[in-house]
């Protein structure tokens, strides 16, 4: 049995993003690899906003290491869209970020989507605990 389609009151935090023109394709809707880029700008400016990433010079960044989209409905250009973010699964140096694209003012999702950061030391690329500030940030989205 398939999950329900996500509604914007699964979700605890979210991010308005502006559809640019070039998002749309051929076909006249937004193309599906664009949509990772949503989710990408959304949890990364969570991060460097609400847990201090510094993605310029910091000692750990988050490198993405899995990650897939269902899609429901088309947006395109010039569609007002918000992504919802939470956390499904917070481990020690992993996190699972589950994320929803809603057009603005609807509550359900016409995309939803994951992907796990694991975060690592810049210089080893090794994986590293995810420092305090930012494990921080993420419980507060943890579902």
């Amino acid at each position: 049995m398939s999950n329900p389609m996500p509604q914007r009151s699964d979700y605890p935090h979210f991010q308005p993003i502006t559809t640019r023109w070039h998002d749309n394709d051929a076909y006249g809707h937004v193309n599906n690899v664009t949509y990772y880029s949503f989710f990408d700008t959304a949890v990364n400016t969570y991060l460097i906003q609400v847990g201090g990433l510094d993605i310029h010079d910091g000692e750990v960044v988050g490198f993405v290491v899995s990650s897939s989209c269902d899609y429901f409905a088309s947006i395109a250009f010039p569609d007002r869209i918000e992504i919802g973010l939470r956390v499904g699964k917070l481990g020690n140096s992993s996190v699972q970020y589950e994320l929803a694209v809603f057009k603005a003012g609807e509550d359900e999702a016409c995309a939803a989507g994951r992907f796990v950061h694991v975060f690592v030391d810049r210089a080893s690329n090794q994986p590293v605990s995810i420092p305090a500030p930012l494990r921080d940030a993420l419980e507060r989205l943890t579902v």
